[in-house]
């Protein structure tokens, strides 16, 4: 049950939102064991003066177009299944709707299933 964050400069169209949102699923489902209808995502766009990045940070050159995806995850995937989706992710992401790989800024924070409720009050992850 990743919980999806999306920073972005403002300013990009819906059809654009809607592509990343869907991409960024479709990267989870293939190479980070998503099951399908596991969609929750939320988009926060600002303005320049609220979004500050180094634009060299480890030699890799960013631009405006800088998109940080930040997931919320159980803590129960291999340093592999990580790699390999950020391979992915950037793949798809580049392909549609166009986002330059050096402007895909991914973090995961990783929690104990306890810590999921998805409604009613009841932690579903618990046994």
């Amino acid at each position: 049950m990743p919980l999806v964050r999306i920073e972005l400069r403002r300013g990009k169209p819906s059809a654009f939102k809607q592509m990343l949102t869907t991409e960024i699923y479709e990267a989870m489902r293939e190479a980070f064991n998503v099951p399908e209808h596991d969609r929750f995502m939320v988009i926060n766009e600002h303005d320049a003066d609220n979004f500050i990045f180094d634009r060299n940070y480890l030699g890799i050159e960013r631009s405006d177009d800088l998109v940080i995806i930040q997931l919320t995850v159980s803590n129960t995937r291999s340093l592999e299944t990580k790699q390999a989706f950020y391979a992915r992710l950037v793949e798809r992401l580049r392909q549609r709707p166009g986002v330059r790989p050096e402007d895909v800024f991914v973090n995961f924070v990783e929690v104990v299933k306890e810590n999921w409720s998805f409604g009613n009050g009841i932690a579903q992850y618990v046994v």
